[in-house]
């Protein structure tokens, strides 16, 4: 979307009075948090008293290259070499209605995300927050609600203080390690059960929407749902629950990783996005009364059976994303759709009418959740628009299927770069901005020398 999109600052819509919110939960320190281009957290920890007087004179500022940091934290520059000397301040405006305890972070301190703007009040379009509010914008202008359930898997792990050494899963509840799958094993996710529960009560005391929390096919390797909603809010949850979670993993003695393939021999983690459309009234638009899909259904499958392959960077981010999408590896490898098949990057769960949704099962547990919902609704809103019909029903094992997406990050940006019609509407800014951090993050890991090479190529070559 361009640098003039209407979104504006966050009104007071959740908390109405944050003062009174602050001080009946005996708040002393906020925490002002602005979600970067790689899902990092970065910003501002507030005295309360800061913290109000910034809701009232708008004075709190944050370097603009917060959003050209790489994720092993280097700069990654700017194309204007003077705008990245001169590093300008963004105005941070704090969305109160994300106001929440923090639980994990010791008592009396809160988060608030916190929104970027020019100091002219411009969005700063660069920011994940306002590139999938820009989005969401274009559903409400055709009188659209995008509704979106999140699933994300993560592993707990044995601490890692050596990066060169593999993860190895971490001892359980009976003095011991798991060392097999224990996939949807009630018996094996008792071994973590001091740490569920601290993941709980954290989530429940911020006010996080948990669903169902299953043990997955990895050793150690746990899956959450959350309940479906607005999916700006959802995206904010997600990345508030990655925090408490390795927060609550961390006083149990381990490691919680979100990485896509942090074990080789192990399953990857993903972050599956269920979506569907509603009207203003909440009557859904993907089944018809007959409980048949709707040809709107049809034309979004079509939508991100077209433009996902071609931006995948929204979906595996990073060079370790794709060694989780390869082929039986449980991870979909390919952009084709069925019904309730899970080998197939795009699935319709079973459900009746007002169930109807697609699951985009093709994004990392490493992802973005801003980018991946607005990268998501943005190729369905395209199919639509252009409509775009989706190919022939999958039936069978559809990792046979030849992928049609890229394999490598590289390959990954060169396709994102090429694409007109989603780089047109999420705006030069974005895209420079997201290319550049991206990029950067490439070239360094290729400058990596790996173990595997040692292994396998220095007394042999």
């Amino acid at each position: 979307m361009p640098d003039n999109h209407s979104t504006t600052a966050s009104p007071l819509s959740g908390t109405k009075d944050p003062k009174s919110w602050l001080a009946a939960h005996a708040i002393s320190e906020v925490e002002c948090l602005v979600p970067d281009l790689n899902g990092v957290l970065r910003g501002k920890a507030l005295p309360v008293a800061k913290f109000l007087k910034a809701l009232e004179d708008r004075a709190l500022y944050l370097p603009s290259s917060a959003f050209l940091v790489s994720i092993d934290g280097r700069y990654s520059g700017s194309i204007d070499e003077g705008f990245a000397y001169s590093d300008p301040d963004m105005r941070m405006v704090p969305d109160v209605s994300t106001l929440c305890l923090a639980p994990g972070a010791g008592a009396g301190k809160a988060y608030v995300f916190a929104d970027a703007f020019h100091m002219d009040d411009r969005p700063w379009m660069a920011s994940p927050r306002h590139v999938l509010r820009a989005v969401l914008d274009l559903y409400r202008q055709r009188g659209w609600r995008a509704v979106m359930a999140p699933e994300l898997e993560f592993y707990l792990t044995a601490p890692n203080p050596d990066p060169d050494q593999p993860l190895t899963a971490p001892v359980g509840g009976n003095g011991r390690a798991e060392t097999v799958q224990h996939p949807y094993d009630m018996a094996a996710l008792e071994e973590f059960e001091p740490v569920i529960r601290r993941i709980y009560d954290h989530a429940a005391a911020a006010g996080l929407p948990l669903d169902t929390l299953i043990h997955e096919s990895g050793t150690a390797q746990l899956e959450i749902n959350f309940l479906h909603g607005d999916p700006l809010a959802l995206a904010d949850k997600v990345l508030l629950f990655k925090r408490l979670t390795r927060q609550a993993a961390h006083q149990g003695g381990m490691h919680a990783t979100f990485m896509a393939k942090p074990i080789a021999a192990q399953a990857g983690s993903s972050m599956h996005l269920h979506m569907s459309v509603v009207d203003e009234a909440g009557n859904t638009l993907f089944a018809g009364s007959d409980d048949a899909d709707t040809s709107m259904f049809g034309h979004f499958i079509g939508g991100l059976q077209r433009y996902v392959p071609e931006i995948m960077p929204l979906f595996a981010p990073n060079v370790n994303s794709f060694r989780r999408i390869r082929p039986n590896h449980s991870a979909p490898a390919n952009i084709e759709w069925s019904h309730d098949n899970r080998s197939c990057g795009l699935r319709v769960p079973a459900g009746g009418r007002a169930a109807r949704r697609i699951e985009n099962r093709l994004p990392g547990a490493d992802a973005n959740p801003y980018l991946a919902m607005a990268g998501s609704l943005l190729a369905g809103y395209l199919g639509v628009e252009e409509k775009i019909a989706r190919s022939a029903e999958a039936s069978g094992n559809a990792y046979k299927i030849k992928s049609t997406l890229p394999k490598t990050m590289e390959e990954a940006l060169d396709r994102f770069t090429a694409c007109g019609p989603v780089r047109a509407l999420l705006g030069e800014d974005f895209f420079q901005s997201y290319l550049r951090v991206k990029s950067v993050e490439l070239d360094l890991f290729q400058s990596v020398v790996t173990s595997w090479e040692r292994d396998h190529l220095l007394l042999k070559v």
